[in-house]
């Protein structure tokens, strides 16, 4: 059994994680006992729980466009506080999985590889990108470029002409526990569809929008990752 300490416990993605069942111990911290930009409240509670493991899912999502009007914001939450983590991962030599997003890839030609070339196509990307570059630096890491959402699918329309990998949260947790040795980057998303087809067989009445290649929303085409080293992980466990 092993220490996993994470933080943003109380997002999306970490109220579904408190639910799981694992053989691991799990602790989720209060912004009040484990604060990102506060780097000494943060070292005091490592101290205290001495983890094997962080995950890091804290930080700044959606909506979309707080990214764009607070930039600020974006970058303390995304960049600043992802740095304060690698840090104090590296000086306590704990193992730090850090959840990225497949925005962070041109969105053009879709089917990248974890090797491919980066150009986010908004600010939320950048961002996430920008805290990488914290973890790229401490060896002992993991980088999971993800592509997931909740279920039921939360909107009332869906592109038909958006590619992507999207995955339920529920569908990512049990990888995620096969993934916690690993180190590097490792794309972790779904079949590659519209979402529109990833949407509909959980929202019947959703209805179809496209979107225009003159709009300027800040949104890629086609996101789709290349899975292979994901599919080669999970058929050796």
């Amino acid at each position: 059994m092993k220490k996993i300490i994470i933080t943003g416990g109380t997002g999306r993605f970490g109220e579904i994680l408190k639910k799981y069942k694992t053989n691991h111990k799990l602790f989720f911290p209060t912004k009040k006992q484990l604060n990102i930009l506060d780097f000494k409240k943060s070292m005091n509670y490592l101290d205290k729980i001495k983890p094997n493991y962080l995950i890091h899912l804290a930080g700044l999502s959606r909506p979309m466009k707080i990214h764009e009007k607070k930039i600020e914001k974006s970058i303390d939450l995304n960049i600043i506080g992802t740095s304060n983590i690698t840090k104090l991962c590296f000086q306590k030599n704990i193992k730090l999985i850090y959840f990225s997003t497949n925005y962070v890839y041109p969105g053009i030609k879709g089917n990248y590889s974890e090797q491919d070339p980066l150009l986010p196509v908004n600010n939320y990307a950048w961002s996430k990108l920008g805290g990488e570059s914290a973890v790229q630096l401490y060896k002992n890491s993991l980088i999971l470029r993800v592509s997931m959402t909740e279920k039921p699918f939360v909107h009332k329309k869906a592109f038909a002409n958006v590619k992507t990998n999207f995955m339920y949260h529920e569908d990512v947790l049990p990888i995620l526990f096969k993934l916690l040795n690993k180190r590097g980057i490792i794309n972790l998303g779904g079949k590659t569809q519209s979402i529109f087809n990833f949407a509909k067989p959980s929202n019947k009445s959703i209805k179809k929008i496209y979107l225009n290649k003159k709009q300027k929303i800040g949104m890629p085409f086609n996101s789709s990752m290349n899975l292979r080293k994901l599919k080669m992980i999970l058929k050796k466990n």
